[in-house]
């Protein structure tokens, strides 16, 4: 009867441990973050001179963030970050905005923007200050957090290469992206993060013949092997996709994933920003990562509407982006994403 007992309870053990968070892989999980997470606000000078000239586009980019760190210190696990080419450095260094309205504080006093590199910031002339001036500063940022905690829970970076052509014929025209933009924006990543810091393709999949196997046969990593790193997924599903995926097979010696679509050897993790797509939950299900948002544009806050963020919770999509993991400051409004018990992470009800 003791010998029973006892193969019972090692048993249930094993079953229990085998069911903790950490052995639990990362397409099972659940987190929430922030969406243009770098953004600080439009002066307010400017911001009333845009919204006279196009109140309707205005509202949609009232919004602002704390922190990337702070970001992170209260628990959000994804962040997004937009990024311009800027080969020889200065081509953003001086916002039309900063003339559009006179006596604004000072855009760049420390002359950052006249450094070669990636820069970060939403709109071009207009949406321009930016908790990280620059990518390679922002990258230093995350590992300095990282190193401070080297128990964290993975984290997931949206990135977004921005080149179009402004509609507005006064804007400045950004940089197109090009084959060697982007190795040069791969090496940024290895050099800022480490390479020991960081999920890749080729990390997930392993022995498989394309990158797709791997996922649909559940080869992401543990929790617990995830522990202290960061994973990186390319938002574009168009030419900047298919330059970033061009001689990479598979994503083969690649940081980003690539938003790639099913079927394609590419597959991995997806962009789905509508949350009632009844497509995410069948995606989650096969083994793909999916990002999709519980609110856009200032709309669900203004509304106190959170029909969003709960169809995201119920897709099972592993990442939910916001705005509102704070209250806004810039309008009246109760509307606040997270989880019950004010958490950013759980482990995905889907499953």
């Amino acid at each position: 009867m003791k010998t029973f007992l006892s193969l019972l309870l090692i048993t249930l053990l094993a079953g229990f441990k085998l069911n903790t968070p950490d052995d639990v892989p990362i397409n099972r999980i659940q987190v929430i973050g922030s969406h243009n997470s770098y953004k600080e606000a439009i002066y307010p000078t400017l911001f009333k001179a845009f919204q006279k000239q196009n109140p309707e586009a205005a509202e949609k980019i009232d919004y602002e963030h704390i922190g990337l760190t702070e970001q992170l210190d209260m628990g959000l696990l994804n962040l997004e970050i937009d990024v311009y080419a800027d080969e020889k450095g200065g081509k953003y260094a001086h916002p039309k905005g900063l003339d559009w309205v006179k006596d604004q504080p000072p855009f760049d006093p420390d002359h950052e923007m006249d450094q070669p590199g990636f820069k970060v910031f939403h709109i071009i002339d207009l949406d321009f200050r930016s908790h990280c001036l620059t990518f390679k500063d922002g990258l230093k940022q995350l590992r300095t957090w990282s190193d401070a905690h080297p128990d964290h829970n993975p984290i997931f970076i949206t990135l977004e290469p921005k080149d179009e052509k402004p509609k507005d014929p006064a804007r400045t025209v950004p940089e197109k992206f090009t084959s060697k933009t982007f190795e040069e924006l791969d090496q940024d990543i290895r050099d800022g993060l480490g390479n020991a810091s960081l999920i890749t393709p080729d990390m997930v999949r392993g022995k498989y013949a394309t990158l797709e196997k791997a996922v649909l046969h559940g080869n992401w990593p543990t929790l617990k092997a995830a522990k202290g790193k960061f994973i990186f997924i390319l938002d574009n599903n168009k030419d900047n996709r298919a330059l970033y995926i061009k001689d990479h097979p598979s994503l083969k010696g690649r940081v980003l994933f690539a938003n790639a679509d099913p079927g394609t050897p590419e597959a991995a993790m997806m962009i789905r920003n509508d949350p009632q797509d009844p497509q995410i939950k069948d995606l989650v299900k096969k083994g793909y990562i999916i990002r999709t948002r519980a609110d856009s544009d200032t709309e669900q806050a203004r509304n106190n509407d959170k029909t969003n963020f709960t169809a995201a919770c119920n897709s099972g999509a592993q990442i939910i982006t916001t705005d509102y993991y704070l209250k806004s400051t810039h309008f009246k409004s109760d509307y606040v994403v997270s989880f019950e018990g004010q958490k950013y992470f759980r482990l995905n009800p889907l499953f």
